[in-house]
């Protein structure tokens, strides 16, 4: 079903249901058609199940649940409110998402779903249980013909091709491993620098002829599998004088080569240029290895290499062989960065000329769009194995071989000997690694050789591949002390790509913060506080200055948190920088094995004229927005900086206690209770200690805090004593100097916050997983770590605002983050948060909500902070009450029923930093 033929049937289908919508007689109806006349579903009655059940304290039955895409259905009737809480048969009062929640987590592992749909007959509300806390996006039935594509994840089972290519292309990795070691073993002296170069080298030439032979490049199949058989006792000297052969033009050659080398073509491309690397005596074993597993038994033709390309970089890299997984990116995360940047709107483009009814017209259309494809430049200045490249090139290429299926054959294959204009030449890369250039190369010329055979079957022609094209434009070198304008001129480039080093301020080694310093300046604000994929962003931004060029690049989610959007967005926005769309937090999964999990962002910006609406992904969902700022947030560009107090009449934050003390000062339940007994008079100074991690999962620590003790009564407690010795101690051999002058003082930790009363305990890092971060009130006999935030002072009222909904919607959009856990912090988070100006009733009520949510927490006392904030395991009574308490909250901010602010987070930050540019306007 093409674009047009799906908004026709999206708009039908609208009309069809206007104003109807009654959960127990139309639920069925209303979605068979919906995936049989839009999405296009043969039988959608296989593909979707009703009434499925699940068990509770009662049956209940899920409304819908799709199987093949994972998504769960809970529909209500048209009057229902999806937002609005509706009594269960237990008492609670559960949305009908959490009503579906409750449902996913008694169903099986396996099938619990990625995606919960509530519907109403007249809105989708769209929940990714990727980012459980995240607001749902809202698809409007009166909408569906303009944004069918955001209910697309309903049937998308995933491309069958790619999942292919993805499985070949990681066996082909296996495979390059193997001969990688048997050679390694070969080598006379196998871990010098230059024999490691010689192998990588030697490894690819292997790879590009196995690909070579299958893909028919080489002319018949089997090729170089016949060689190697016929020539295997001749040893390391076949691949030496193959590889000398291949790099030969037919005048170049001997006249008297045997003929099975003769046949071979000229490859050209500096592939098999260098004669000087060293090729180790091979040996029955690998020649075995070759020609069975990596040749007889293996189609390279199928590999992908946008995947291949960088898991052969990571297969041969020694850093990942120890950790013994292999990399690569993912062929649809490389698309939430090139999709948005420039491929969509190609798309659309080419769809418009499609259907232009004038033939003569349209023909002149595609020849210029064809043209223009030809005649885009694209630059990846930390490309590595050049993944972002390669499948910008492919993308192309299907365009064009799109657009040369248009155009008439014939007159095609009259006028011109290649029909072809895209070309490897339009993309630029940088890259430090000498090898991950050579793979780059290798890879680009792997997919136009692809490209090609699709041509050909488009033209029902033969088209050259041999000789390779010079390949000069991936280069060698620190793009960070390299002129992006000495590898692409400015003015020739229209895009800035790529997926910098994650690497964090905290972590840099000394080379990279001389890089640092050297992109910034040291009267940059902050500039020791910036991450090191910090300094593409300001490289970019010179580059694009008086040009059209927009860029796009993947970051760890820091450059969008904390203090770093002040010191890096800010100056940017200054400079004439805007951000066009963006991807917030998503995990990027970029290792086929191992599965390290890295949060990030994507940003696409310019210098270029401002776009008047501008593209929001929260994951795989499209909000269109007016501003993206520097939070990735819809709202004006606010910057979160530093404060010392809070910005509203509230009590102080205060961070806890610092002991340097080596654990000395450091008890278990039962370490105490031992030392009391040898040592009675110690008893009162023991205090309960609290850490963000005791905090929250109820652990029982206890602190040995001395205080004014007298030299008089530490005398009369040698055991004690005995730990004020091994302080003092620790302390002295310190290699900090601070630290060292603090053995003067052993009997104190290093620095005291002792509360004078009750106070508010706040962990400095907590969970994404949870909705709200726990807090509660401490007394005076608990001390805290400085992974405690301590409000001193505070009143229930406090409670209830900083544990309600809008109060973490800004936490989620400017806190830090340790991972992609919550870092909660005093200048940042609390000291700029704005609180509401309730009336004497709203207070009230806020002081009894909170109250009621200890209250909820007292029914469990056996059960830790983490227990009873699971969002899985939630008590009922917990969750009401923090409903209650988000409404009483709510309502004192003005967020009344029904308002945006109400039902969505975005909406409420941006709320939120309106009210704080007010306030700092104040100040």
């Amino acid at each position: 079903m093409i674009d047009a033929e799906r908004r026709a049937a999206a708009k039908q289908f609208a009309a069809d249901w206007k104003g109807k919508g009654y959960e127990k007689g139309q639920s069925q109806p209303f979605w068979l058609m919906l995936l049989q006349k839009v999405y296009g579903v043969a039988e959608p009655e296989k593909f979707i199940t009703f009434e499925e059940q699940v068990h509770l304290d009662h049956t209940s039955f899920v409304d819908g649940h799709i199987h093949a895409t994972h998504v769960l259905v809970e529909q209500k009737s048209i009057d229902k409110d999806l937002s609005a809480p509706i009594k269960q048969s237990d008492g609670s009062f559960l949305t009908p998402f959490q009503q579906a929640k409750r449902y996913s987590a008694e169903l099986p592992y396996s099938e619990r779903p990625r995606w919960i749909v509530t519907c109403n007959f007249k809105e989708f509300y769209i929940y990714d249980m990727e980012q459980p806390n995240s607001a749902p996006e809202v698809v409007k039935l009166e909408d569906l013909e303009k944004e069918n594509y955001r209910l697309n994840f309903l049937v998308d089972t995933g491309d069958e091709n790619i999942k292919k290519e993805m499985e070949v292309s990681l066996k082909a990795g296996e495979l390059v491993g193997v001969i990688y070691d048997a050679l390694h073993k070969q080598y006379v002296n196998p871990d010098s620098p230059d024999t490691l170069k010689s192998l990588n080298a030697l490894c690819v030439r292997l790879v590009f002829c196995l690909y070579a032979e299958d893909a028919g490049i080489f002319g018949s199949r089997a090729m170089f599998h016949d060689y190697l058989q016929a020539h295997r006792t001749e040893d390391r000297q076949a691949l030496i004088n193959l590889f000398r052969v291949l790099d030969q033009t037919l005048e170049q050659r001997d006249p008297y080569l045997d003929a099975d080398l003769a046949a071979f073509p000229y490859v050209n491309g500096g592939l098999f240029a260098d004669e000087s690397i060293e090729i180790p005596r091979l040996g029955g074993e690998i020649f075995d290895l070759i020609l069975d597993q990596a040749s007889a038994d293996f189609d390279w033709s199928a590999i992908s290499p946008t995947i291949f390309g960088a898991v052969f970089e990571s297969t041969l890299n020694p850093e990942t062989r120890r950790s013994g997984g292999m990399h690569y990116t993912s062929i649809e995360n490389i698309h939430k960065l090139i999709d948005p940047l420039f491929l969509d709107a190609l798309r659309v483009e080419l769809s418009e000329i499609k259907e232009i009814p004038v033939e003569k017209t349209r023909m002149g259309k595609l020849r210029s769009f064809q043209a223009r494809l030809a005649d885009l430049k694209f630059l990846d200045p930390a490309c590595g194995s050049g993944n972002f490249l390669t499948e910008t090139y492919l993308s192309l290429r299907r365009l064009e071989n799109e657009v040369i299926g248009l155009l008439n054959r014939d007159q095609i294959a009259m006028n011109m000997n290649n029909p072809i204009k895209v070309s490897i030449s339009q993309f630029y890369g940088i890259e430090i690694n000498d090898f991950a250039v050579t793979v780059a190369k290798t890879a680009l010329w792997i997919a136009e050789s692809q490209m090609m055979k699709e041509t050909e079957d488009v033209v029902h022609m033969s088209l050259n591949f041999l000789p390779l094209k010079t390949n000069a434009c991936i280069v060698e070198g620190n793009a960070l002390r390299l002129d992006w304008e000495s590898v692409v001129p400015k003015h020739q480039l229209n895009y800035i790509m790529g997926n910098p080093p994650f690497v964090g301020a905290r972590i840099m080694d000394e080379a990279q913060k001389k890089d640092v310093l050297n992109i910034f300046g040291k009267d940059w604000k902050n500039v020791g506080n910036l991450d090191y994929v910090c300094c593409w962003y300001k490289v970019a931004t010179k580059m694009m200055a008086g040009t059209s060029i927009r860029s796009a690049l993947v970051s760890t989610n820091s450059v969008s948190q904390g203090e770093t959007v002040a010191n890096l967005w800010k100056p940017l926005f200054e400079s004439g920088v805007h951000i066009d769309f963006a991807h917030r937090t998503f995990r990027w999964d970029s290792e086929a094995k191992i599965k390290a999990h890295v949060h990030c962002v994507i940003i696409g910006f310019s210098t270029v004229t401002n776009r008047k609406s501008k593209e929001l992904y929260n994951l795989n969902h499209l909000q269109i927005v007016e501003n993206i700022n520097g939070y990735l947030v819809d709202a004006d560009n606010v910057f979160i900086e530093k404060k010392n107090s809070p910005l509203c009449n509230v009590p102080e934050l205060i961070t806890g206690c610092q002991r340097l003390d080596d654990d000395n000062f450091m008890f278990t339940d039962e370490e105490k209770e031992a030392f009391i007994i040898k040592e009675p008079l110690s008893e009162k100074f023991f205090y309960k200690w609290y850490g963000a991690e005791e905090f929250i999962n109820n652990k029982s620590r206890w602190c040995l805090y001395l205080g004014q003790v007298s030299p008089a009564d530490l005398n009369k407690m040698p055991y004690v004593k005995e730990i004020v010795s091994r302080v003092k101690e620790y302390r002295l051999k310190s290699n900090r100097a601070q630290t060292r002058k603090y053995a003067d003082y052993p009997t104190k930790f290093y620095l005291e916050v002792i509360p004078a009363s009750n106070y508010i305990a706040v962990p400095v890092v907590s969970s994404e997983r949870r909705r709200y971060i726990p807090m509660g009130f401490l007394d005076t006999k608990v001390l805290c770590s400085n992974q405690l935030n301590m409000i001193p002072n505070a009143e229930m009222y406090h409670l209830g605002v900083l544990s309600s909904n809008v109060h973490m919607a800004w936490v989620r959009a400017v806190c830090g983050r340790l991972k992609s856990d919550y870092r909660y912090s005093k200048d940042i988070v609390y000291n700029n948060f704005p609180w509401p100006t309730p009336d004497g009733a709203q207070r009230v009520k806020i002081e009894q909500t909170a109250q009621g949510i200890l209250t909820a927490r007292a029914l469990y006392p056996d059960a830790s902070l983490a227990d009873l904030y699971d969002e899985i395991a939630m008590p009922p009574e917990l969750r009401k009450a923090h409903q209650e308490n988000d409404k009483a909250v709510m309502d004192a901010y003005g967020f009344t029923r029904g308002t945006p602010e109400r039902t969505n987070e975005a909406t409420c930050v941006a709320a939120l930093m309106k009210m704080y540019q007010r306030l700092t306007l104040k100040e």
